[in-house]
């Protein structure tokens, strides 16, 4: 996989009520990687302005007209995420007061959340698309601390596969610092195998109506010429 990513610079911003302290992020943050030959699981976002809350969860629409498009293809055995991201629409410089201005927050639809990944910020800046994509493996680290402690440390991907509605992913710039677009996960089931979070595909959960609504999405989201294979998950029980 051809890999664009943007230097990573820490980008600092005034958040109104975050109340976090920035520091240099640990040595053992996670890691660039290769992609591996199987995931877990699958999820798409389609990130719009209108789903932008701040720190205190009240509605801040983002840039007008801006999108974004994410791709999330996971490894939880490994704890291995590999990212397909394009904002369109989107202006100016990022900011942030994480270490990168791209995320998946643990937010729940029109919840505020920390930050618990951070991915290298779609390049170039200007007023084309803006892209970014590869594989990160944890521990992850996010720059951002609360409670004494990284908002990344101790996350696993796991709890994205077990709740993936609880997360949401999104974009920071200097106009819009609370976020350009924002948009909650959704599982991308493919070839009916089973997911890393237990489902099977285009059945249990899911109405019929909501599986061709969440195949679209998917569809919207992947890179051209990118597909989603899942492996079905091998658990000790099942040995």
């Amino acid at each position: 996989m051809t890999k664009k990513t943007s230097t990573r610079t820490l980008l600092i911003g005034a958040v109104a009520g975050l109340g976090v302290i920035l520091l240099p992020a640990p040595a053992n943050a996670e890691t660039e990687v290769d992609e591996p030959a199987t995931f877990t699981s699958a999820f798409t976002v389609m990130a719009t302005p209108d789903n932008v809350v701040n720190p205190e969860g009240v509605a801040t629409p983002g840039q007008e007209g801006a999108t974004g498009s994410f791709t999330f293809r996971i490894n939880s055995d490994l704890e291995i995420i590999c990212y397909d991201i394009r904002l369109e629409g989107v202006s100016g410089d990022y900011q942030s007061p994480a270490k990168t201005a791209t995320h998946i927050h643990q937010a729940a639809a029109g919840q505020p959340g920390p930050p618990r990944i951070a991915f290298p910020n779609p390049a170039p800046v200007g007023d084309g698309p803006r892209t970014s994509s590869g594989c990160l493996q944890g521990p992850f680290t996010t720059g951002v601390m609360a409670n004494g402690a990284d908002t990344g440390d101790g996350f696993s991907l796991a709890a994205i596969e077990a709740n993936p509605a609880g997360f949401a992913a999104d974009s920071h710039t200097v106009d819009f610092v609370a976020g350009v677009v924002r948009g909650q996960l959704n599982p991308a089931p493919a070839g009916g195998v089973d997911t890393g979070a237990g489902g099977t595909a285009g059945t249990t959960g899911q109405t019929d109506a909501a599986a061709i609504a969440i195949g679209a999405v998917a569809v919207a989201g992947l890179a051209a010429g990118a597909g989603i294979v899942l492996h079905r998950r091998r658990h000790a029980d099942a040995r």
